[in-house]
């Protein structure tokens, strides 16, 4: 009986987790309004996050190897919970920046966590249920953007921060009282990679972000200081890991032809699909004026597009294979950004009238099923590689998936903040996320066709 109760105790923590992460972005216009910020210092609100998530996520597996279950999923749930707190009090930008890297401690390492708490929790059906765990994540952020919507129309956006305070204390005592403590074995954790590649990313990052504000000569030698520590940061790790006893990414999975593409793939596909996804509902406010409620409305039809596609796609990938769905979905993200970049408004077919708030959610609903029809199909070309290390292939997609999401965000406040008008802004960047996702087609051919039998 204890084993189902940690099951739904961990899967509402995990649906905590998606509910905010889709949450924060239907928050994003008021709080850089409130908060009186740029689009380039408040796109570190998300890209802070999605950075740290990802070098947590990598590492929080093998952490929980090193001292249990039950300290490791305790201590993600304590970022988490005290990051939301400090989000909620934050007087500025800046602290609420330090809060949500914070917070992304503890959110990127909810899933490893989950998982390995469930394959302990049920040996004999862990497959089972570790797929209906994994099924949560998406239901939150289905939930996300409508909640989400309703709490900052009624009570501003750090309502979203206190949401998840009362909630991560509670799910606190059950888990330490119902998981037991076992034996930790041997494992070493490579907290020397995680940190120079994060390090690196942030580099290059802040370097983007400070090209928005280079005017003086010293500004722009600090541009090419950013960049530069970037290439050295980058550098270091892969001297690092080619050395490293149990490396954060196995340089092998780097270097064959077939990996080269699954990885160029995930990066591509997190600049496009994740990185874009923080956008729409600032998109759907600045540009058609549409309430923070609708916009969260918008956001919920991409969301449940990608899981109706991702459920029908995933039972017919053996009769498909993988490159086709991959085509699919890679041309249906296309069409989608590109009608998000001209913005349509007030279709009329066969004399019904339809409001923009249903053309837009028609066309995000596009892109989830784009995202969805690829992203089994995807996913298990690159398991497929490699089947006897699907932890490492799976850390190692989710680490340049993040990154891609995290680059673009930062690329896209810049240039939003450098064009001035929100509208054309939105024009160049939709178009060109439209052609830019077409550079993953020569990598779609270069990883497997279908399952090796």
């Amino acid at each position: 009986m204890s084993a189902y109760l940690v099951f739904i105790v961990v899967n509402l923590v995990i649906l905590l987790a998606g509910i905010s992460g889709s949450a924060v972005s239907v928050a994003f216009p008021n709080l850089t309004v409130s908060l009186n910020t740029s689009l380039v210092l408040a796109g570190w609100v998300m890209s802070g996050y999605q950075l740290v998530a990802m070098a947590s996520m990598v590492l929080m597996g093998k952490v929980s190897d090193a001292f249990g279950r039950r300290k490791t999923f305790l201590l993600c749930l304590s970022f988490f919970t005290v990051g939301s707190l400090f989000a909620a009090l934050a007087p500025n930008v800046q602290l609420l920046i330090l809060a949500r890297i914070v917070q992304g401690i503890g959110g990127g390492g909810f899933i490893p966590s989950v998982v390995a708490i469930v394959a302990d929790q049920f040996p004999h059906s862990r497959q089972k249920a570790i797929g209906l765990a994994m099924s949560i994540f998406p239901i939150g952020q289905v939930i996300g953007p409508n909640l989400g919507g309703w709490l900052v129309s009624a009570f501003g956006w750090r309502s979203i921060f206190w949401f998840n305070v009362p909630l991560g204390l509670a799910a606190c005592i059950p888990i330490a009282m119902l998981l037991h403590s076992q034996k930790t074995r041997e494992s070493h954790i490579d907290f020397t990679g995680a940190g120079l590649f994060t390090a690196s990313l942030f580099a290059l990052m802040i370097g983007i972000s400070e090209i928005g504000s280079s005017n003086a000569t010293l500004s722009w030698a600090l541009v090419g200081l950013l960049f530069a520590a970037s290439i050295v940061l980058m550098v270091m790790f892969i001297r690092h890991e080619m050395k490293a006893k149990d490396p954060i990414i196995d340089l092998v999975v780097l270097k064959r032809g077939p990996f080269v593409a699954a990885n160029a793939y995930s990066f591509i596909y997190g600049v496009c699909a994740f990185g874009a996804a923080a956008f729409i509902p600032l998109y759907a406010v600045s540009v058609y004026n549409m309430s923070i409620f609708e916009s969260g409305l918008v956001l919920a039809a991409r969301s449940i597009g990608m899981i109706l596609a991702s459920f029908v796609a995933s039972f017919l990938l053996m009769r498909w294979g993988y490159r086709w769905p991959m085509l699919l979905g890679t041309f249906a993200l296309t069409i989608s950004f590109a009608l998000l970049g001209v913005e349509p408004s007030h279709v009329s077919i066969l004399g019904a009238q339809f409001s923009n708030l249903t053309i837009v959610s028609i066309i995000t609903l596009l892109s989830g099923l784009g995202m969805g029809i690829a992203a089994p199909a995807a996913s298990n070309a690159g398991i497929d590689l490699m089947p006897q290390r699907v932890g490492t292939i799976t850390g190692v997609r989710g680490m340049f998936r993040q990154a891609g999401g995290a680059i673009n965000i930062a690329i896209t406040t810049l240039l939003l903040e450098a064009i001035g008008d929100m509208s054309r802004g939105f024009h160049f960047i939709f178009l060109g996320m439209a052609a830019f996702i077409l550079v993953t087609l020569p990598a779609i051919f270069g990883m497997p066709e279908r399952a090796t039998p």
